[in-house]
């Protein structure tokens, strides 16, 4: 069974620095974005940095939802780890939405699988580091 770390859920309508802000003091790199209990969109870290930084766009002003990925790839929560990692192989993503009935449930991220495969692995030890100041 696979389990996501949480993650906050906005509509879409939150600045990207507010969710940037959300992930720094909850240590995720990436949201989901939620109308109920249906999957919107996903944004991470890197779309911040990419679609939004890179271009010049006002982060108090822009929203997640401005920037979010839609076609977005995800798996039930009762999927193997080797099922998330063939996924996030060919589809080649580093963060997959987790579902549960097809809500979403949280996200893992290729750090979460490489502690999970191997606590003792360089990739696992990274991953479970504190993140520097």
């Amino acid at each position: 069974r696979l389990h996501g770390s949480r993650t906050r859920t906005p509509r879409g309508t939150e600045a990207i620095a507010e969710a940037a802000r959300a992930m720094r003091d909850d240590d995720i790199g990436g949201v989901l974005i939620t109308d109920g209990d249906e999957l919107k969109g996903f944004v991470t870290d890197r779309d911040i940095a990419v679609r939004a930084v890179a271009d010049g766009m006002d982060v108090n002003s822009t929203t997640v939802g401005e920037i979010a990925s839609r076609d977005i790839k995800t798996l039930e929560a009762d999927a193997t780890i080797e099922d998330a990692i063939r996924l996030m192989k060919a589809e080649d993503i580093r963060r997959l939405p987790i579902t549960e009935g097809g809500k979403p449930a949280g996200i893992v991220s290729l750090g979460d699988l490489a502690i999970a495969r191997d606590e003792d692995s360089a990739l696992a030890d990274i991953s479970a580091a504190s993140p520097n100041n």
